[in-house]
């Protein structure tokens, strides 16, 4: 038995002392007052329940709304449903509502009146144009090799070039063969070299490259007024292949080439250490050749070397 109930039956006990002996006999018999008797005498219905203390909680407090303050906010408050604690309160203390903010939000939590938040639209992405064949569009990008992977002589050297070691990555759309190569320098020199080998080492011929809107890529996000073509964009054009700007701040249009980079850091980066520029090329080399190997799921559990070499060539 918890406290109250022991206290009802204590109050039980007394009341039927009293209806028997009396009031004064219970009042010396129990220890109390008379009138402590008379008050729960008239309170007793025949119930434990009834014998149970009640709330003490006031039924008025001084600082309470006023009935035209209540008014107020109800009216407020149809006109205003989604309108926050803030601005609610902005808004009232224009037309003379003079309570501070937490005696409002006091007020509208205890009559269930706060804010009701409309739902954010939803993103709805549109459907991702898939590839009928190799090289049909291809992703590049360029990943900074993180400063915690280098150690001994390969500190000094990358600190003659920012600090970083970079990895271009070039990936088919069609059959996520990847293309893999180290780089001291990260300009658009590099890019047209990279894409030069790409072209070499890509058994089908690239029609379209898609990147990002970096500076080793395009002057588009430049200062300049004039956009001017950069040494990667005239290697394009001198090699035939188009190329394609993803939308500004969207990295989730060049998806794949973001995803691979993940799973390098995850699987690559995470467990290697390169003690100099040639070492980072060689373990590049030898996670490029694993990656094209290993089957995915996207290629229904086939390799990208799988998928190249079954492709038939024209």
């Amino acid at each position: 038995m918890n406290k109250i109930t022991q206290t009802a039956r204590y109050r039980q006990s007394l009341i039927c002392y009293a209806q028997k002996n009396g009031v004064t006999a219970a009042a010396i018999r129990y220890r109390t007052y008379r009138q402590y008797i008379y008050r729960w005498l008239k309170r007793y219905d025949g119930t434990l329940e009834s014998l149970e203390d009640r709330s003490h909680r006031p039924h008025c407090h001084p600082n309470q709304h006023r009935p035209e303050e209540i008014k107020l906010i109800d009216d407020m408050r149809r006109r205003n449903a989604n309108a926050g604690l803030v601005v609610f309160w902005v808004k009232l203390r224009q037309r003379g509502y003079e309570r501070s903010i937490s005696g409002l939000y006091r007020f509208l939590r205890k009559r269930g009146q706060m804010a009701v938040k409309l739902p954010n639209p939803k993103y709805i992405p549109k459907p991702y144009e898939k590839m009928d064949y190799p090289g049909q569009r291809v992703q590049i990008d360029v990943k900074f090799v993180p400063q915690a992977c280098l150690v001994g002589d390969a500190v000094s050297d990358a600190a003659e070039n920012g600090g970083y070691y970079y990895q271009y990555t070039f990936i088919d759309e069609y059959s996520r063969f990847r293309y893999l190569e180290a780089f001291k320098d990260h300009n658009s020199y590099s890019s047209a070299e990279f894409i030069r080998h790409c072209v070499e080492k890509f058994p089908y011929a690239i029609e379209c490259v898609q990147t990002d809107n970096g500076s080793e890529f395009t002057t588009r996000m430049g200062n300049s007024k004039s956009e001017r073509p950069t040494l990667f964009q005239k290697t394009l054009e001198e090699l035939g292949i188009r190329h394609k700007l993803i939308k500004v701040y969207t990295p989730r249009h060049n998806g794949k080439v973001e995803r691979s980079h993940r799973k390098d850091n995850e699987y690559f980066y995470a467990s290697h250490k390169f003690f100099s520029f040639e070492d980072f090329k060689k373990q590049l080399a030898v996670w490029q050749h694993k990656y094209n190997n290993f089957p995915m799921r996207p290629l229904n559990w086939h390799s990208p070397n799988q998928v190249i070499s079954s492709f038939p060539h024209v």
